[in-house]
């Protein structure tokens, strides 16, 4: 059901995101959008210019959610691996806060024209060397251990906060908080310095 407080867009890229997530990019039809939307086919067109048009606006928006949360940690005074837990953090709610854009952006992004596909890339290498830096600094602060592979290490992170996307449910017996603790408080065991 559409928010009628939303504007009619906002609308479009609701309902795109929920088909979208549910059915794929490519077995979701203009058709299957506007019945969801209670509308006309051709009355989408009014609104937006193309399939094409909204899942580079959801893939776009999902991007910008994870910037906005993540990247004001570079800023931030804390200790490495507080820093790397809240990254991870931050992360999960996210995807969390955002099941069905979330899975669009990590599923559905391979479906985009070669331009819209390099954007992508580009904000995954951005996020991929955002965590090899949270890592990479803590080895010099003493936090984590000196033969890191700092790559590696950020893959390894990545697979677990980009994938919950795949299994996380609302409701259920773990937030997102504690998800991420979880798997924070097992990666950083194997991260730390020896004392």
């Amino acid at each position: 059901m559409t928010d009628p407080l939303k504007s009619r867009r906002e609308q479009i890229l609701d309902s795109a995101s929920v088909l979208f997530s549910e059915r794929g990019y490519h077995a979701t039809s203009m058709r299957d959008l506007a019945g969801e939307l209670g509308m006309q086919g051709g009355s989408l067109y009014a609104h937006i210019s193309g399939k094409e048009e909204l899942l580079v606006e959801i893939v776009n928006r999902a991007s910008r959610q994870f910037d906005e949360a993540l990247f004001p940690l570079r800023d931030m005074n804390l200790p490495p691996e507080e820093k790397l837990r809240e990254a991870m953090r931050r992360h999960v709610q996210v995807v969390a806060d955002n099941m069905e854009s979330a899975t669009v952006f990590f599923h559905e992004w391979k479906h985009l024209s070669p331009a819209a596909y390099g954007h992508v890339t580009g904000w995954r290498d951005s996020i991929d060397a955002f965590y090899r830096e949270l890592i990479a600094q803590g080895v010099p602060a003493g936090a984590f251990r000196p033969e890191l592979d700092a790559k590696m290490t950020a893959y390894l992170v990545l697979s677990a906060v980009n994938w919950a996307y795949t299994w996380y449910r609302p409701g259920g017996s773990l937030g997102p908080r504690e998800v991420a603790d979880t798997f924070a408080d097992m990666l950083l065991r194997g991260l730390r310095a020896e004392a």
